[in-house]
């Protein structure tokens, strides 16, 4: 049997190996190709591969048959252009069918895609350019003039022009990759004027990413799946295209500014039964107050990225029917290590936990001296790593039924007075107010305290001091007396980074240029 054939969890830690994961694909160790297993062996009986829930209200729906066959003749074209093995084809587009038809037609060639966030001003691409140095920027017309300011970048437009001199070129391209071949660079979720260090992932990174698949989002052949995340960042690049398409199952993806309201009718009109977002995804679908009005086959939900508050938790219970909605955590150094089994009916999910280990893993929670921390004790996540704990810089601890929290990150921890608070608790209960649509918590500097906490609240309702108190007085009187932002700041929207996470890091750095230009 498979690992797929596997649905519960005690199934899955009993069967679970590295051989067994093999055994999903065709590959072996002699040769390894991500396109042809995530396209080119599902072309047989003309399913659809991706949906595409445009963000205008039309959709678009790709077969396997048809991105085998362009994603071929995208890495003749690449080869008559003089691009090569190992050289880099960047990728500035939203999910498309020249987005998929140059992802997966530049690793058939055995030259490394590097799928680039279409929000991206000049700084950002330049600085991402110059770091990967790509011998082709496919992009589309809009962005096409950014893309030429950057001097000896050879960009090309994918325009209708475009695919008929694909056309000229054969359909069928016999791939030669093998497991540790360079296969994809992938730029972490940073600013635009800083560059996070471009990920570096193998072809046999196709096989790794799957022990998230089958136990992070629950995928399984027969699912209606749907990931909005941009394949730009890694939930919705490996998460959201590749683990699926590699198990021919059929995903959904969402092009253009998200809308909620879109993403809901989408989720209706495909049928979905597994959906993956992140969780200001959750966030917007809950506060756009359209969940009535449409109906869902959902049977399996999860989410990464960060925390989901009580509030949107209770949100996401009432709207799907009770179904459970299942983190998912790891960082882009380890992968997913921790995951809630998303359809394993042995498994009993808890609100707000992020599960248990995956199959195979071995993730504790130590204190400050290095030793193992006692139940409810917060302490940094640590997995076992080549003979070695490997810090994850993630706070968490674990429960006395072994579940694992999340605590925020090491620098989100919040000393005031001698008291440690932290922003996500904090954040938590300020989210439970009627009047908070969004709110970032960070510590900033004060005198006397060393720390207090200061939050920034996103309202329709103005803000104002009786706003203030009462915000104040909501928190203290749900956590404990210390506990409550001393500061509070009324914002019309909070920094995020591209791939939707709440930026605190901007937050910091402007409460310091502000407190030093006061001074």
């Amino acid at each position: 049997m498979l690992l797929t054939d596997f649905t519960n969890r005690e199934d899955a830690l009993r069967h679970f190996s590295s051989a067994k994961l093999w055994e999903l694909f065709d590959g072996g160790k002699d040769g390894l190709n991500i396109a042809h297993e995530c396209i080119d062996r599902h072309v047989s009986d003309g399913r659809v591969a991706v949906r595409i829930a445009h963000a205008d209200g039309h959709d678009e729906a790709l077969t396997f048959e048809e991105l085998s066959a362009s994603s071929s003749r995208f890495a003749h074209w690449l080869a008559a252009r003089g691009v090569g093995v190992g050289d880099r084809v960047a990728i500035m587009l939203e999910p498309s069918r020249a987005f998929y038809v140059a992802l997966f037609g530049a690793m058939k060639r055995g030259a490394i895609a590097v799928p680039l966030f279409t929000l991206f001003g000049p700084d950002g691409l330049r600085l991402r350019v110059d770091d990967c140095t790509p011998r082709v920027l496919i992009t589309n017309s809009e962005k096409a003039e950014t893309a030429r300011g950057i001097e000896g970048l050879d960009v090309v437009v994918a325009s209708d022009a475009f695919f008929s001199e694909l056309a000229t070129f054969d359909a069928e391209y016999q791939t030669t990759t093998k497991p540790d071949d360079m296969a994809m660079f992938q730029y972490t979720s940073g600013t635009t004027r800083e560059l996070p260090a471009a990920v570096k992932h193998t072809h046999r990174a196709i096989v790794v990413v799957m022990i998230a698949a089958l136990y992070g989002t629950g995928i399984r052949p027969g699912d209606r799946y749907f990931c909005p995340s941009s394949p730009a960042w890694g939930h919705g690049l490996w998460h959201g295209t590749l683990s699926p398409l590699a198990l021919g199952v059929t995903t959904g993806a969402f092009a253009g500014k998200f809308d909620a309201i879109r993403l809901l009718k989408a989720l209706q009109d495909y049928g979905i039964t597994n959906l993956s977002a992140a969780a200001t995804h959750y966030r917007m679908m809950k506060s756009s107050g359209a969940t009535s009005d449409f109906k869902y086959a959902i049977e399996k939900l999860s989410y990464t990225g960060e925390p989901i508050d009580t509030a949107t938790l209770e949100f996401v219970d009432a709207a799907f029917g009770g179904i459970p909605v299942c983190s998912m955590y790891g960082t882009t150094e380890v992968g997913v290590i921790l995951v809630n089994y998303p359809g394993a009916k042995d498994y009993q999910v808890k609100p707000g936990s992020l599960g248990k280990a995956v199959p195979g893993a071995r993730v504790e929670v130590h204190d400050a001296q290095g030793n193992v921390a006692v139940p409810n004790s917060i302490g940094e996540i640590k997995v076992w790593r080549r003979d070695a704990w490997f810090p994850t810089k993630d706070l968490g601890y674990v429960d006395e039924d072994g579940y694992f929290y999340h605590a925020g990150r090491a620098d989100d921890v919040i000393i005031s007075a001698g008291w440690t608070m932290s922003a996500v608790e904090i954040e938590d209960v300020l989210l439970k107010h009627p009047d908070v649509r969004e709110t970032a918590v960070i510590g900033v500097g004060d005198k006397l305290r060393g720390q207090v906490v200061k939050a920034f609240i996103v309202s329709p309702r103005t803000g104002d001091e009786t706003f203030t108190r009462e915000l104040q007085d909501f928190t203290r009187s749900r956590l404990s007396q210390h506990e409550y932002p001393r500061q509070v700041a009324f914002v019309a929207e909070l920094p995020k980074t591209p791939a939707g996470k709440v930026n605190r890091k901007v937050l910091r750095e402007r409460d310091q240029a502000e407190t030093a230009s006061t001074v």
